[in-house]
């Protein structure tokens, strides 16, 4: 279980800066997100020390990326070999991990996967399949772990990891980030606490703009780990964002690469990722030779950017911050009890509509949600999706997703719920995901 600290941890390391693949030659997600750091990194002689260790990546294969998202017109119209190398040098990170080759690892690899939802459409916050949910499948299939949590830093809402995980009561997302209504993607506030079946297994923390080092470990020390605490997770996952950076150009919070370590070393996570983070030579090479110390268990006191200066959270800022800790204090001792009246009334089947915009592909989805009920077990969940714009053209896709909890009445019920929906014949593709059971298969109209 978590929450251990460990003497003189060993730490593995995957780089892979995917020089094959970007948006656009001058896009702030590019290769030198991850060259200067390297450099960086070698320049300090981190690779040479003892309980520093170096892994390849490898490439995910089709099954562990289909165990998690369904495309239109399919996946691999939009996912590329970059794609599926940097998945797997997550994979990579979680293997050295759970084989007890090390004690920790940082998968440095790009690109970012954290606004990749379970559908995908097409290209979204600069991400198209979610490298963190792709790599807890993983660690599922292979290995049997059942409680993760993971612990989103970066500095935008991880709405995609949130839609993956948000009806299962058995992976804990905690995301904190600058407010919605301040930054992209919109999304991420204290009402978005899990579906019908796993309230309380989502939390979003929505901070004010200029929060800095003060701000983010305060919300560690009361908030992040009581939850962790409570939750008893097998394997916690850092996605470590690094644009709350107060150079990143992104975005307008005032964290140093000093309390980023800071907030590493109380995280004490098994696995990072790396996700955003686009000051790509005033923040990002200082910022991972903190994190990179931090997991290592090593000094890293004396780490900081060449235009580094003091800086005060404002008052009102903290002000602010405070009263936000009070409010989920507050909602996460009421979580049983808010549990219990959603499923008062709720029947078999809870419904919800909601529309999804894939920014870097100038795609519009449209998505019709449902949750089987069940009030001893998991159910599955479907998604009726119609898309327009891109270079597919209109899409409808029905998915049903069983969970990885599954028993054998969820998924027959799963399976013929599918076959009732395709006959109706309103879409042209109908898939069902069974994760630990069949995998991905696949029907077209």
């Amino acid at each position: 279980m978590w929450n251990r600290k460990i003497d003189n941890p060993t730490l593995g390391l995957v780089f892979f800066p995917a020089f094959d693949w970007s948006i656009s030659p001058t896009h702030p997600e590019r290769q030198e997100r991850l060259l200067y750091t390297r450099d960086q990194i070698v320049e300090e002689g981190l690779l040479d020390l003892p309980n520093i260790r170096e892994y390849n990546p490898m490439v995910a294969s089709w099954d562990v990326i289909e165990g998690v998202h369904v495309g239109a017109p399919d996946l691999q119209s939009w996912v590329t070999d970059a794609h599926r190398v940097s998945a797997g040098g997550a994979i990579a990170a979680a293997d050295a991990v759970l084989k007890g080759e090390v004690d920790r690892a940082f998968a440095l690899v790009r690109p970012p996967g954290h606004h990749a939802m379970r559908m995908v459409h097409g290209i979204r916050g600069f991400c198209t399949i979610n490298i963190e949910a792709v790599m807890a499948h993983h660690m599922r299939k292979e290995y049997g772990v059942k409680r993760i949590a993971i612990v989103d830093t970066d500095v935008h809402h991880g709405d995609g990891t949130q839609d993956v995980f948000y009806h299962d009561p058995d992976t804990l997302f905690i995301s904190f980030h600058q407010d919605g209504r301040t930054l992209y993607p919109g999304t991420g506030f204290m009402d978005e606490f899990g579906g019908p079946q796993a309230i309380g297994s989502n939390i979003n923390i929505p901070l004010p703009p200029n929060t800095g080092d003060e701000g983010l470990l305060k919300v560690m020390r009361e908030l992040v780990i009581p939850i962790l605490e409570d939750f008893q997770p097998e394997i916690v996952i850092n996605s470590a964002g690094q644009d709350n950076h107060f150079t990143d150009p992104l975005a307008n919070m005032k964290v140093t690469a000093k309390g980023y370590a800071q907030i590493v070393d109380l995280l004490q996570a098994d696995i990072a990722v790396l996700e955003g983070g686009y000051a790509v030579q005033d923040a990002l090479p200082y910022v991972n030779t903190g994190i990179i110390l931090s997991m290592a268990g090593l000094d890293y006191s004396r780490v900081m950017e060449p235009n580094y200066e003091p800086i005060q959270q404002p008052t009102n800022v903290t002000q602010y911050i405070d009263e936000l800790i009070e409010k989920w204090k507050e909602q996460w001792q009421q979580r049983h009890a808010m549990a219990a009246d959603i499923l008062v009334g709720a029947g078999e089947r809870w419904k919800q509509e909601y529309s999804v915009y894939y920014d870097e592909s100038g795609i519009h989805e449209h998505r019709i949600e449902t949750v089987r009920l069940y009030p001893d077990t998991v159910g599955w969940h479907s998604v009726e999706s119609e898309s327009s714009g891109g270079p597919y053209g209109s899409q409808r896709v029905y998915a049903m997703f069983i969970p990885w909890q599954a028993n054998t009445r969820t998924r027959e019920e799963a399976f013929e719920e599918l076959h009732r929906i395709q006959q109706e014949g309103r879409c042209q593709r109908y898939v069902i995901v069974d994760p630990l059971g069949e995998g991905q298969i696949v029907t077209v109209l």
